[in-house]
C-alpha cells in the first residue's frame, strides 16, 4: 500500500506538470502516426488517450508513457489498406489478448537475453527515427521555422538554470505559441496535420464477421503488433529504469499493455505501446509516478475537447524543437567511443541493430537481428576447443558441444600418439549436448581402433549426467 501511495502521490506537482507537457507532445505524434497507418487522426488521438489512462493503473513501470506509436502504425498499413479500419479495431483487440497471454507466461524473462550492444543500438536507432520524423516538419519550410526551432532549443536548455518549478518545454510551448498567434507569423501548426474532432471516444463493436476467416486475416497482424509492442515497451521500461534508478515489473507491464490495447480496440483506437520519446520527455520534465501518465492521457482529451481551437494553433517548430531535445538526450553519445573500445563483435552488433531499425523503421526486426547476431558471435567464440598435451594426458580447454565437436575429433584424428593408453582430462571443459557426447565416443572408438585405450578424467556432474542419459538411450534402442 505504501508503495502504491508513493507511485501515485509521491511527486504530485512534478507529475502533473510533466503530464501536461507530454500531452502537448502527444498530439502531433498521434496525428502523424494515424496518417502513417492510413486512418483518421482521431483514431490515433483516441488510442493515445485510452492507452495512457489505462496503463497508468495496470502498467508495471510508473512514469512511462504509452500511446499510439510509429512502430505499431507501420505494421498496420497493409491491414488497413486491404481490409479497412474495422479489421484494425478487431486486430487491436486480439493484440491485447495475445499480450495478456505473453505477460501471463512471463515473457519478460526473455529480456535477459538482450545484450548491452543491442540495447545501445535500440536507443540510438530510436533517437535517429524520432529525429527523422521531425525533418519534414522543419526542413525547407521557412526561415521563421528555423528561428522558432532554434529559440525552442535555447529555451529548453537554458530555462532550467533559472526556473525549476515549471518544466522548460511547457514554458516554451505556451510562450512561443502566444508569440506566434499575436504576431501573426506564418508557421505550420498542429492543425495543418489533420482535423481534430471535439468529441469523446464511444464504445463500439468492430463491424467484422465473427468467423474463422476473419481470425485468419487479423491473427498475423495481431501477433506482429503484440511482439513489436512488447519489445518496444519492455526495452523502454528498461531505459526508464536506468534513467530513474528504479525497478519495474516487466511481466505486469506486458499484461498491462495487453489490457490497454484490448479495451482500446473497443473505443476506436489503433494498437499502441510505450513511447521512448514521450517517456524521456516525462522523466526530464520531472515525471516519476503513475499520476504523470494519467495526467498525460486526461489532459490530452481536455486539450481536444475544451482547448481544441487553441491546440490546433500550436506551432509545429516548437514541438519539433522539443522532440529534437529528446533525440539529443536519448542518443548514447558515448557509443562513438564504444565502437572503438568495445570488442569488434559487440560494435558490429550495435551498428547492425541501428542500421536495420533505421532501414526498416521496425524496432523488433533490429532487436531480433541484433540478438541473433550476438548469439552467432557467442557460439563462434566458444566453439574453439584447445587441447594441451602433458605426457600422456590431454587436457581439454573449452566447451564441447555441437559447434566444437568437429575440432575435438579432428585433433585426435590428426594427432600422432605413440602411447598404448592416454588420459583425456575434462577438468577445464564441459560436455553440453548429444553432439559433445557423440564426439567423445567417436574419439574413444577411433583411438581404440589404433590400439590406444582411453581413460576419461575429471568430468563434472552435468557432463556425467548427459553421458549416462544418452548412453542409456543408446543401449535401450
Amino acid at each position: 500500500m505504501q508503495s502504491l501511495k508513493q507511485q501515485w502521490f509521491g511527486n504530485i506537482r512534478g507529475d502533473i506538470l510533466s503530464g501536461i507537457v507530454v500531452a502537448l507532445a502527444l498530439i502531433p505524434e498521434a496525428i502523424a502516426f494515424s496518417i502513417i497507418a492510413g486512418v483518421d487522426p482521431m483514431v490515433g488521438l483516441y488510442a493515445s488517450f485510452t492507452i495512457a489512462v489505462l496503463i497508468a493503473f495496470v502498467g508495471g513501470r510508473p512514469g512511462m508513457i504509452s500511446a499510439a506509436t510509429g512502430a505499431m502504425a507501420l505494421v498496420m498499413v497493409p491491414l488497413v489498406r486491404e481490409y479497412g479500419i474495422e479489421y484494425l479495431f478487431a486486430a487491436t483487440i486480439l493484440t491485447g489478448i495475445i499480450q495478456i497471454i505473453f505477460g501471463t507466461l512471463k515473457i519478460a524473462k526473455l529480456m535477459k537475453f538482450i545484450p548491452n550492444a543491442v540495447m545501445i543500438g535500440f536507443v540510438n536507432s530510436l533517437a535517429i527515427l524520432i529525429f527523422m520524423a521531425q525533418v519534414p516538419h522543419f526542413l525547407g519550410i521557412s526561415n521563421m521555422t528555423y528561428v522558432f526551432v532554434a529559440i525552442t532549443l535555447i529555451l529548453v536548455y537554458t530555462l532550467p538554470r533559472f526556473i525549476k518549478v515549471i518544466p522548460a518545454p511547457l514554458i516554451a510551448i505556451v510562450a512561443l505559441t502566444a508569440i506566434a498567434i499575436f504576431s501573426g507569423i506564418e508557421l505550420r501548426t498542429i492543425g495543418d496535420l489533420g482535423n481534430i474532432t471535439q468529441t469523446l471516444p464511444s464504445f463500439i463493436i468492430p463491424d467484422v464477421p465473427f468467423t474463422f476467416e476473419t481470425l485468419k486475416i487479423i491473427f498475423p497482424f495481431s501477433l506482429s503488433l503484440a511482439i513489436v509492442g512488447l519489445v518496444e515497451s519492455l526495452l523502454t521500461s528498461r531505459i526508464v529504469d536506468d534513467m530513474t534508478a528504479t525497478e519495474s515489473n516487466k511481466n505486469q507491464e506486458a499484461r498491462g499493455q495487453g489490457i490497454a490495447n484490448f479495451v482500446n480496440g473497443f473505443f476506436g483506437g489503433m494498437a499502441g505501446c510505450a513511447m521512448i520519446g514521450q517517456s524521456v520527455i516525462n522523466v526530464k520534465s520531472g515525471g516519476r509516478g503513475r499520476l504523470s501518465t494519467l495526467v498525460a492521457g486526461l489532459f490530452l482529451m481536455f486539450l481536444i475537447l475544451v482547448l481544441g481551437d487553441l491546440v490546433v494553433k500550436i506551432p509545429m517548430p516548437v514541438l519539433v524543437g522539443i522532440m529534437i531535445m529528446v533525440c539529443i538526450g536519448t542518443f548514447d553519445w558515448s557509443s562513438f567511443k564504444y565502437i572503438v573500445k568495445a570488442p569488434r563483435t559487440d560494435a558490429i552488433v550495435m551498428l547492425v541493430t541501428v542500421i536495420i531499425v533505421v532501414w526498416t523503421h521496425d524496432l523488433s526486426k533490429g532487436v531480433i537481428a541484433g540478438v541473433v547476431l550476438s548469439a552467432i558471435f557467442f557460439v563462434v567464440k566458444i566453439s574453439t576447443v584447445k587441447i594441451v598435451q602433458e605426457d600422456n594426458r590431454f587436457i581439454v580447454h573449452g566447451q564441447l558441444f555441437f559447434a566444437s565437436s568437429d575440432g575435438f575429433i579432428n585433433y585426435f584424428k590428426n594427432k600422432n600418439i605413440d602411447a598404448k593408453q592416454i588420459q583425456i582430462d575434462f577438468s577445464n571443459s564441459r560436455i553440453w549436448d548429444d553432439s559433445g557426447v557423440a564426439s567423445l565416443i567417436k574419439v574413444e572408438e577411433m583411438l581404440e581402433d589404433r590400439g590406444i585405450s582411453v581413460v576419461v578424467l575429471e568430468l563434472d556432474t552435468s557432463s556425467k549426467k548427459i553421458i549416462s542419459k544418452l548412453q542409456g538411450m543408446s543401449s535401450s534402442n
